[in-house]
């Protein structure tokens, strides 16, 4: 039987593809969780869950106890917090999991990153691994990842390899996030294509992430950092209007200018931060130039390095949401 692989997040849209796809390879799964329904989750997945959350080390390194391979999956995604709440759950809880993993002995720690690491205000165009960090990160959520990430590069080292992973615009099977919000605001009126909606960007399908990730922690360089995207990069409102259309919603025709997103996420960061506001701002800069703005990036070196394929299309991905929805699974 193979050796188990301990993961972190297992009970969020990547770590359940990871589970469903490792338990299908027969690799045993713990993964940390830390409540009785996450843990519910990945028992049904097949995983045997770790009660403990990133700021327990003693749990995490009994947990990691034989695996060698850790993948580290959770992280604060919001776009809009507290900044000690990011620093607690997506650096710390990195720094946390890194010594765990050594103190367990563990061979290799795959860090799920994110390009968001890049957004620094600007579009980001044809970006690849030499692409620098910018010199102020666009958001609580680029700061903290981007820390994780500089932190689980500089711990790679003798018997120790580290990577980071940087899937794009993850989407497919499973999602209860992403899409379900853009069909929702489609439905509610919300939605507007700001700018027209004509900008390029680049994707990455669940399973393709699964499948980077897991190459990776077979072939993968020690210390080095991989784009995963699902190929060349498509329209953005031509991209989402088919998205939405899996879940039976019509996108709205209403457009408009680009600097009108810019004012709102600006006034309603404004706001939020100012009266201490429960929730989020309508519009964060974070989301505006991750979502709003092109980003497309080179995942030549994941193809080149791993054998990455991006096995799933964009027209199956799509196929399968549409098929979902139609015998009315969640």
């Amino acid at each position: 039987m193979p050796d188990p692989i301990f993961l972190t997040g297992g009970s969020g849209f990547v770590g359940r593809a990871l589970i469903t796809e490792l338990t299908a390879r027969a690799t045993p799964v713990r993964a940390l969780v830390r409540s009785d329904k996450a843990a519910a989750t990945v028992r049904a997945l097949g995983a045997e869950p770790v009660m403990g959350d990133l700021g327990a080390i003693d749990a995490m390194r009994a947990g990691m106890a034989g695996c060698p391979t850790i993948i580290h999956a959770a992280a604060k995604v919001d776009l809009w917090g507290k900044r000690e709440d990011f620093f607690r759950d997506t650096i710390q809880g990195t720094r946390n999991a890194l010594t765990a993993a050594r103190d367990a002995g563990a061979a290799r720690f795959l860090h799920i990153g994110t390009e968001a690491v890049l957004a620094g205000g600007a579009p980001i165009i044809r970006a690849d691994e030499t692409t620098p960090y910018p010199a102020v990160p666009n958001g609580l959520y680029p700061w903290s990842k981007g820390q994780a990430e500089r932190d689980v590069i500089a711990a790679n080292g003798e018997n120790f390899a580290t990577i980071s992973l940087r899937p794009r615009f993850i989407w497919g099977r499973g999602d209860t996030t992403v899409t379900p919000q853009i069909a929702r605001a489609m439905q509610s009126g919300a939605w507007a294509w700001f700018g027209g909606g004509t900008h390029l960007v680049s994707t990455c399908h669940v399973r393709n992430v699964v499948e980077g990730v897991l190459l990776a922690a077979d072939r993968g360089a020690p210390g080095n950092i991989y784009f995963l995207t699902d190929g060349n990069p498509v329209v953005f409102r031509e991209f989402v209007t088919r998205l939405a259309a899996t879940q039976g919603v019509t996108a709205p025709a209403r457009e408009a200018p680009l600097w009108v997103a810019e004012l709102t996420a600006a006034a309603g960061e404004f706001v939020w931060s100012t009266f201490s506001l429960s929730g989020q701002p309508p519009l964060t800069r974070t989301a505006l130039n991750l979502i709003l703005r092109e980003v497309t990036l080179i995942d030549h070196k994941a193809r080149t390095d791993l054998g990455y394929t991006a096995h799933v299309s964009i027209e199956q991905g799509l196929a399968e949401l549409a098929a979902d929805h139609a015998a009315g699974k969640p």
